[in-house]
């Protein structure tokens, strides 16, 4: 049976979402994009540049097949990410948003107050609303409550690359909501993706970690590798951590015993 998740009335089988910023140019985004097995694809929908056609324009650089989610970054209070987001249904872009409500420009933070607000609006104005909010499980079970589809705590602070600051937040939150949980942002190389999935990530959404890394398309393998060796970790199982040493063979027949 295959392993998959679902996003409201969406179902897939790739638990790694990336991003469509930073990279050098199109082409190299869009075989990172083709080489990282994603179905879901994030754009900026104020980073678009309307008036781009054709080879100019970055949605025609996103691989055929893609689902959009189409977020809200850069926006600072809930009433310009609403604006945004209704921005990109108009667009047809379709009903998911990734919802970006920040509150400081320096860390890029989300302010928690706005994020709860916006999302309340727009899961009433019938969009599928998947939150960037941080690791604080109050604010996680808030975002649940007023119908978001999903929660997506922060690894760490959007593009530090530092991994996974507090897994043991991301533990809580993952035992105080029933909706899927996606850790976005904070992501610096392979095994920080991995260990979100080990420690039950329903998927990891990241950017930068490939956009930006030496060689993109290798890295986006990488991260589609490890975000797939991590599920599999979790649900075969870890051994119980031990403080002594444990033989790998039976310590019993042997010779001259």
């Amino acid at each position: 049976m295959a392993d998959t998740w679902s996003l409201g009335k969406h179902t897939f089988t790739s638990r790694l979402l990336v991003g469509t910023g930073k990279y050098k140019d199109f082409p190299t985004m869009q075989r990172a994009l083709a080489a990282s097995g994603a179905e879901v694809v994030t754009v900026a929908v104020r980073r678009l540049d309307l008036s781009k056609k054709g080879a100019e324009s970055l949605l025609e650089w996103v691989p055929k097949g893609m689902t959009l989610l189409p977020n809200t970054a850069a926006c600072f209070t809930a009433d310009e990410a609403v604006r945004t987001a209704r921005l990109g249904r108009e667009l047809d872009m379709g009903e998911l948003v990734k919802l970006e409500v920040i509150g400081d420009k320096r860390t890029l933070f989300p302010d928690v107050e706005g994020l709860v607000q916006a999302a309340r609006i727009l899961v009433k104005e019938g969009f599928t609303v998947l939150p960037y909010t941080n690791d604080d499980p109050v604010t996680a079970k808030k975002l649940e409550d007023v119908g978001c589809a999903a929660v997506m705590p922060l690894g760490a602070p959007i593009g530090s690359g530092l991994g996974l600051r507090n897994p043991y937040n991301l533990r809580i939150i993952m035992e105080t909501v029933k909706v899927p949980v996606l850790v976005d942002a904070g992501v610096g190389t392979a095994s920080d993706a991995a260990l979100a999935m080990e420690l039950g990530a329903v998927a990891v959404l990241m950017n930068t970690a490939i956009a930006e890394a030496k060689e993109p398309v290798l890295m986006a393998e990488a991260m589609r590798d490890a975000v797939a060796a991590g599920r599999k970790a979790l649900l075969a199982g870890r051994i119980p951590m031990k403080l002594h040493a444990s033989a790998s063979s039976p310590m019993t027949g042997l010779i001259g015993s």
